[in-house]
């Protein structure tokens, strides 16, 4: 097969794609012309019932209020709507489990799902404004769970179920949750792993400290054997599922808490993100008819993220919901039974617009075109890509060998805090650039600038700056749970005079005014598109009895984006053993935080380059981890470390 060398400066759109698009330039000059009314506009998409009296509050910022005194109910929007339309015989998810097993699901049978879990909520006394933590791999309860909360205003926490028993723990206590819904266990590459077990340890791990857990509400999905408490532990099949399917969905206030989700900040503590319901459901369903340009009932849509994060809340259950979506929800990992298995399931369910991480992408080029080659992926009108800058070189091959050199590419910018896509091309209207996130969409703002607020200007050369946000938006965050002061600090401290929000990435505007994300300016890595903070992983490593201290960097990796590796000091009791020494600190990493923050290297050194001060120069590390020349040391108590440093690595 040949190669086409399709090196393009940028990829507009076919005529044909464009004139069937759902968004066209009229967009931008709309929400520039009246911000306000293009919000109201958006918000009429959804089923209110009661209508607002103000699209914006904006004078107790940077707390917002939208659509005040709006009352909506987040599922009814979601389900009830579609089935009273007459879609009820509509598929809403077709959903794939990872031993090869599927059940689609139409949105009749979605309501009657939902209806009877908020029936038994209701009947385990859970009220409006408690919250209910969920720990689940993806089966459809999981959404029916988040989707039943929805309905009867308890606000979620979805933990990963990747996560361990420490950080689920942890998520539970911050939110007080009453509620832990899981399951058995879950299917890993053909092995079922028990996830009830980690909720026990996670209950039982602080000794006799107390916790706000009532109950644990279990899906049976694997059979495999679980620990039981009497009284506290209650099956699924036992309750949900004998409740009845009849349910009267109530409305909340627009500003009404529908999730917690936790996200890494820069110290080791996660910080509990909340959302609200009116703002985000617009935002959401606003986005995913736009940037995706999908279309209720022709297409099938598939965005391959886990409901542990932002982007299976937003693009798995309410956006694609909200809109009626018939989509695929896959279970598993990619390259289970083999790595066929994605381009299996586009070819089953006939994908037309496929959502992923560059990761992914970077590990099917490593894979080989081969692969997808071997399918028919004809399907395929849109592909879009999440979780960090995609490099050129990806984003190319995405389009070239998945998308047949036909597919717009949507890459999208946003963060749990945003709550939806911000910046991103727009699939009938962008000229998409390789590598950019081009412009922020119509009805959100953003800007590019220096230290002290000014605007980076245009010019021969790339401007490189901060990313910040200059208007308020439907989906933004309300605030840190139970902490409203870190979040003033956190995201509104760097620019208060002028007002901004600081997302914690730098970016650059090119010649042509296009924006570029270049990936965090903190001590907050992404590794695969998940947030993890270097004080995270380095208080794990620390609580090895034999590390007196470690220096957590992340290096840039060819599939992952950022790789974490780490540098630590040894206790004078501790033996250095090598290779198990190392292989003991990784697994220390993953049961404390996830697998998914296990460092790539672990370097043991006899120092960690300080500044007088005492701070570790974790720029310096980086350009040893990334094998560079060394920055500036002038500022370092002993610039000698390094030579001791890079004896440990060779």
């Amino acid at each position: 097969m040949t190669e086409t060398t399709d090196h393009r400066d940028s990829y507009p759109p076919t005529a044909a794609f464009a004139a069937a698009a759902n968004a066209d330039a009229s967009l931008y000059q709309r929400a520039a012309a009246d911000r306000d009314a293009f919000w109201a506009e958006q918000a009429e998409r959804l089923h209110w019932e009661q209508p607002w009296t103000q699209v914006l509050d904006w004078s107790d910022a940077p707390v917002a209020k939208w659509f005040v005194d709006g009352k909506l109910n987040v599922a009814y929007n979601c389900v009830d709507r579609h089935v009273l339309d007459g879609h009820g015989d509509q598929v809403a998810i077709h959903w794939e489990g990872e031993p090869g097993d599927s059940r689609d699901i139409t949105y009749a049978e979605l309501l009657a799902e939902v209806s009877r879990a908020a029936n038994y909520l209701t009947e385990l006394g859970l009220e409006a404004g408690d919250r209910v933590a969920i720990y689940m791999p993806m089966v459809p309860e999981a959404i029916v769970s988040m989707l039943a909360c929805a309905r009867l205003g308890l606000t979620h926490s979805v933990v990963f179920a990747g996560f361990s028993p420490t950080a689920l723990r942890q998520r539970v206590d911050d939110a007080s949750a009453r509620l832990i819904i899981t399951t058995d266990g879950q299917w890993r590459r053909g092995k079922a792993a028990s996830l009830k077990k980690a909720v026990d340890e996670a209950l039982y791990a602080n000794g006799d400290v107390p916790h706000s857990v009532e109950h644990v509400l279990v899906v049976r999905r694997t059979d495999i054997e679980v620990p039981w408490t009497e009284g506290r532990d209650l099956w699924w099949h036992e309750t949900v599922a004998q409740a009845s399917p009849e349910h009267q969905a109530q409305a909340f206030d627009a500003e009404h808490p529908l999730f917690i989700l936790y996200t890494s900040g820069t110290t080791g503590k996660p910080k509990g993100i909340l959302h609200t319901s009116g703002g985000y459901l617009t935002q959401a369903s606003y986005t995913h008819h736009n940037v995706f340009d999908h279309k209720a009932g022709q297409d099938i849509y598939w965005c391959t993220a886990d409901i542990g994060w932002v982007t299976g809340h937003t693009y798995i259950v309410y956006g694609p919901l909200s809109n009626r979506t018939t989509q695929v929800v896959y279970e598993g990992t990619p390259n289970f039974p083999d790595e066929h298995r994605h381009w299996n399931i586009v070819e089953k369910y006939g994908v037309t617009i496929y959502y992923t991480a560059p990761t992914l992408v970077r590990t099917f080029m490593k894979w080989g075109r081969e692969i997808p080659a071997a399918h028919d992926l004809s399907s395929i009108r849109v592909l879009g890509s999440v979780g960090e800058p995609i490099n050129p070189e990806a984003w190319r091959w995405y389009r070239e060998v998945i998308g047949a050199n036909t597919a717009p590419i949507v890459d999208t910018w946003w963060q749990t805090e945003t709550g939806s896509i911000m910046i991103s091309p727009l699939p009938g209207v962008t000229a998409a650039k390789p590598g950019a996130a081009m412009t922020p969409l119509p009805g959100i703002s953003a800007k590019v600038v220096d230290e002290e607020g000014k605007a980076v200007e245009l010019g021969e050369t790339e401007a490189n700056g901060y990313l910040v946000l200059d208007q308020p938006w439907p989906s933004m965050l309300r605030g840190i749970w139970g902490d409203m002061d870190r979040y003033r600090a956190t995201y509104w401290e760097r620019y208060a005079e002028q007002g901004w929000y600081f997302a914690g990435d730098g970016a650059k505007l090119d010649a042509d005014g296009d924006l570029w994300v270049l990936g965090r300016v903190d001590d907050v890595m992404n590794v695969s598109g998940h947030r993890i903070s270097t004080a995270e992983v380095e208080s794990a490593l620390v609580g090895h009895s034999g590390v007196a201290e470690a220096a957590v960097v992340g290096a840039s990796d060819a599939t992952t984006g950022q790789g974490i590796v780490a540098f630590v000091i040894l206790t004078a009791e501790a033996k250095d053993t090598g290779d198990a020494l190392i292989d003991e600190l990784k697994a220390e990493v993953s049961r404390e935080i996830s697998p998914i923050a296990r460092p790539r290297e672990i370097h043991v050194v006899p120092e960690l380059p300080k500044t007088r001060s005492g701070k570790i120069m974790r720029r310096l590390l980086r350009d040893v981890a990334e094998g560079r020349e060394l920055g500036d040391t002038s500022t370092l108590v002993d610039p000698n470390v390094f030579e001791a440093i890079r004896a440990s690595r060779a």
